[in-house]
């Protein structure tokens, strides 16, 4: 039978990649959501940090989608985070409707003092995998997000 045409109950949750990719992201959220607190972070100001950490004055949409958040959410986090001084918001010099963000030296300071929990998380859902089938794992994970990319970001 076609893999199309069969049903979930065939297929199974634990072989169909979009719940399984719901549920490691899932843990993985879950796993940060107290050491976020400690830190007077969310989710999505966390996502905003790391993203401005190598990411050079992304305007807001870009930003939105690199943190896969919703504008609306984003928008309250940023609020935020320039209220505590991590962020500013500056007029895109070439278009006076649009926004840039960039990260301050304190929201880098924040970063830096959460990404040792990032890279251990990671480093967690990577154990007992070998470097290769990690490697490879990560090269799949970037084709199938071109595949399925709405934003050439």
């Amino acid at each position: 039978m076609d893999g199309a045409a069969r049903g979930l109950a065939e297929i199974g949750l634990t072989n169909f990649a979009p719940y399984l990719m719901n549920r490691i992201m899932g843990r993985y959220n879950a796993g940060f959501r107290e050491e976020l607190a400690g830190l007077g972070l969310t989710t999505p100001k966390a996502r905003a940090l790391a993203v401005l950490s190598v990411v050079d004055a992304p305007l807001i949409g870009e930003l939105a989608v690199y943190t896969v958040t919703e504008q609306s959410t984003l928008s309250r986090a940023l609020d935020q985070l320039q209220s505590d001084d991590l962020i500013q918001r500056e007029t895109d010099p070439s278009d006076s409707r649009a926004t840039r963000v960039t990260i301050t030296d304190a929201g880098r300071e924040t970063f830096q003092t959460l990404w040792p929990h990032m890279h251990a998380a990671q480093d967690r859902m990577f154990r007992a995998i070998p470097p290769d089938e990690r490697q490879a794992f990560i090269a799949t994970l970037q084709k199938m997000l071109l595949n399925i990319r709405k934003h050439e970001i």
